[in-house]
């Protein structure tokens, strides 16, 4: 019974949320955009200006007041120096993520398919809170299903208002245009799925180190941006980009080491949707690979080595503490400090690679 009155709490939190959001869609569809319906377009460099500023102030100004009322992490034993996160207050990322939220639906100018991804997002982010509030975690099979709930949805939404035509972002046709690919609808739904699930799992596994999934997803969110310049796609998209990186540096004043608080899985798992949403709309959506390919390992092998195991009974990397981030810790010696800067090197190198590699084709 105390489990379930928190429980339905949120639920009905993550109802209000759906009610507003959903009105605002309507809104957005007939190009009613809050502060852009109020304000002619020449205001609109001021807008963006201002939303900025207002994401990382709304998100210090909330983690600082209401980081007290979050649930207190209980330390983790499996992980090396888990038990040091103990008492520290976890699920950060329903702050910055409503920040977000909030930035985008007062300055972004919206259109319906960006409003019911903010939705899915506020979803992924309250069934990670939810997971973080519980005493008992959730299995993982029921987050995995719930995952697969929200990767399905951004199929079907990005197949209503996109092309199921993709370009491959490093290969161009003897015009000098870039190759393109048609995908089957029902084929490209199914590798969307795969793409998001995947997405958010990854970045959930590799947060485990003070500041580390932030900053990878800062640095992969700013490559997808530049990455849009570069194709030319300056969208909606973009400026989200923009309030969500933000709006991450914002929680990261507080979670730089040594931290004093943890986004959890409300923060992890809906940076990585977001990243999946923000390569999609890009129209390359293989560049995730190398733009995220930091996290993907980090948190990817040790996914992999487990699904191998328990479905095939194939063992691999038998002397590899996974995620990545723990072995180099345990085995190699690395400080959390020189964890993130190097990480982060080598997925900037892997970015400017990517950006440059596109400026060529």
């Amino acid at each position: 019974m105390e489990r379930a009155l928190p429980e339905s709490g949120i639920a009905l939190s993550l109802y209000l949320c759906y009610a507003c959001l959903d009105m605002y869609r309507k809104c957005a569809e007939r190009r009613k955009v809050m502060l852009h319906l109020l304000l002619p377009d020449t205001y609109d460099s001021l807008l963006a200006f201002a939303g900025i500023l207002f994401a990382f102030a709304a998100t210090v100004f909330a983690t600082a007041k209401l980081q007290g009322y979050l649930p207190k992490d209980a330390g983790r034993e499996f992980a090396h120096d888990g038990k040091l996160s103990a008492g520290k207050p976890r699920g950060a990322g329903i702050l910055f993520v409503f920040a977000f939220v909030a930035a985008a639906v007062l300055f972004a100018p919206l259109d319906a398919e960006i409003v019911i991804y903010l939705i899915l997002i506020v979803i992924c982010m309250m069934t990670g809170f939810l997971d973080d509030a519980a005493k008992m975690p959730w299995g993982e099979y029921k987050k995995g299903f719930l995952d697969l709930c929200v990767a399905a949805l951004v199929a079907m939404t990005y197949l209503k208002y996109n092309s199921n035509t993709i370009e491959l972002a490093f290969f161009h046709t003897a015009d000098a245009a870039r190759v393109q690919i048609t995908i089957p609808p029902v084929i490209f739904a199914i590798l969307i799925i795969i793409l998001v699930w995947t997405s958010v799992n990854v970045t959930n596994c590799a947060d485990g180190v003070d500041g580390l999934s932030g900053t990878l997803a800062i640095i992969s969110m700013m490559t997808i941006y530049v990455a849009d310049m570069v194709l030319g796609r300056e969208g909606n998209m973009s400026f989200l980009i923009l309030l969500f990186a933000v709006c991450i540096l914002g929680y990261l004043w507080y979670n730089a080491t040594p931290s004093r608080l943890m986004m959890g899985d409300a923060g992890s798992r809906s940076m990585g949707l977001f990243i999946s949403l923000a390569i999609l709309k890009t129209g390359c959506p293989l560049l995730y690979i190398p733009i995220a390919l930091v996290l993907l390992l980090d948190g990817g092998l040790g996914l992999l080595k487990v699904a191998l195991l328990r479905f095939l009974k194939i063992h691999i990397l038998k002397n590899t503490r996974t995620p990545l981030h723990d072995h180099v810790r345990k085995v190699w010696g690395w400080s959390n400090t020189q964890t993130v800067f190097r990480f982060a090197i080598i997925q900037i190198i892997l970015s400017v690679a990517v950006i440059y590699g596109m400026k060529m084709v």
